[in-house]
Order: C-alpha cells, then structure tokens, then sequence
C-alpha cells in the first residue's frame, strides 16, 4: 500500500504512482533533448520509451515470479497482483525491446541507447523515491539517527527504524544520469554513455544490495538475485566500454541545433 499524497473527490494521488509516472516523462523529455542535438529523431525517443514501459514492465514481473515461483505454483493470482518487481528483469527486457525497435525500424541501436541512459536512470532515480513513499524495497533495521521509521500501512515494517536504502538509490541514480548528461558535452563516441550507465547501475546495485532488508527478493548462488545479476552486469558493461573505446577513432556525433536525421 503507498502513501496517499491528497486526493479530490474519488480521485487519489497515490505517492508511488506519481513519482513513476514524472520518472517516465522528465525521462522522456531529457532524452527527448539530448536526441534533437545528436541529430536524432525525438518522436523515435518516445516511441521506443513506450515499448521499454511495457515490456520492461513484463520483463520486471516475470524475472519477480521466477525468483519467488514457488509461491507462485501455491498462489499464481496472489503473485500476479502483487507489487513484486525485480528491476534487472525490466532492464533486460527494456534493452531487447529498444533493439528489437531499431532493428525494425533501420536505426543505429548503440546511438539511441546512450541518448536513452541519461533519462532512464532518472526514471529509475524518481521511481526509487516513490518506493520509499510506498515503503517497499526498504533497508535493514539501524540504531542510526539516518534511519527512518515507517508508519502502519507501508509495505515496509512499521515503528521500527531501518536504512532508507530507498533515499540513498535514489540520490545515485540522479547523480549518474547528471553525470552522463555532463558527459554528453565531452564525449564524441558511440557506446561510451550507455556502457558508463550499465557500469553505474551495476556497481551501485550491487552495493546497495547488503544494505537490504526485504527478504522476499530471491537469491542465486547465496546472493540476492540482483546482487548476483549484478555481477554480470559490471562484466558485460566492462567489455561493452571496452569495445566503444577501442572503437573510438573518429567522432560519431556532431551537436546539431535542429537536424533529425535518424540515422546518425
């Protein structure tokens, strides 16, 4: 259950719903911008952006039942109604949709995904602020006055002070999409700002992961299921940066003031 903001008449502003949903368009719109001074399209930006929504949307619900399936042989409608999200299954599924776009539509797949990055990990910054309005994907329990004591009706414990886990993801992700937006003025060469992104997302989610309190996400190998996805994620973004810059000889993109030429 998350926090109600206000609510006028039968309408309710749900603390949770609202974050996601200005996450999803101030994403849009940074990415939006960075594409118009690439030379990109921005009507290809919200396009593909809708496709990340909804299957990245069923990727995170998928990868939550197979981490937690077998609650899901016990209660499959329990399950499919809950909140339970895994991000990584979005991630994954958001990439293989953005793929799969520029791939239908002739497009540069590597140019699109850096100008993507900036916005997603604002999202991802404002989604994690609306997670700590709902209470959800809260820290371990802490004797630190930095600790944070969830009311009754939070999906996290109530009158008990944890690790606002939450706060702290937030913060990193607007902190590395300010970053990668930053980089788009020094860097040049395709692959660079997504692989910088994925770095990010990895090492910080992997780090943030000890500081966990909610139990019911899973674990491989002895490790929280993102924590162990995350390891991978750091390896494959090493080797995907690796590529960009041994392939980084000549400049890829040119600040433009008006072009949108798609295939930039």
């Amino acid at each position: 259950m998350a926090i109600n903001l206000f609510s006028i008449g039968p309408f309710t502003v749900h603390g949770y719903g609202l974050m996601i949903g200005l996450g999803f368009v101030l994403g849009i719109y940074v990415s939006s911008f960075m594409a118009r001074r690439f030379g990109l399209s921005d009507d290809h930006i919200t396009n593909i952006a809708m496709c990340v929504l909804i299957f990245g949307f069923m990727g995170g619900k998928l990868l939550y039942i197979l981490v937690n399936f077998k609650d899901f042989i016990k209660a499959p409608l329990a399950l499919l109604g809950s909140e339970g999200f895994v991000v990584y299954g979005g991630i994954i599924t958001g990439i293989l949709s953005i793929y799969i776009y520029c791939r239908i539509k002739k497009l540069d797949f590597i140019s699109y995904m850096d100008t993507l990055s900036p916005g997603v990990a604002i999202c991802q910054g404002l989604g994690r602020v609306g997670c700590f309005l709902a209470g959800c994907c809260y820290g371990r329990e802490t004797t630190s006055h930095f600790g944070v004591v969830f009311p009754q009706g939070c999906l996290a414990p109530a009158g008990v002070r944890l690790i606002p886990t939450q706060l702290i993801s937030a913060v990193f992700n607007l902190c590395v999409a300010a970053f990668l937006i930053f980089m788009f003025k020094k860097v040049r060469y395709r692959g660079i700002i997504s692989g910088l992104y994925l770095m990010f997302y990895g090492i910080g989610r992997f780090i943030i992961e000890f500081f966990r309190g909610d139990v019911e996400r899973g674990s491989i190998a002895g490790l929280p299921t993102s924590q162990f996805i995350s390891i991978f994620m750091v390896i494959f973004a090493g080797g995907y940066l690796y590529f960009a810059f041994k392939s980084a000889r000549q400049p890829e993109y040119v600040i433009q003031s008006s072009q949108t030429d798609d295939n930039t």
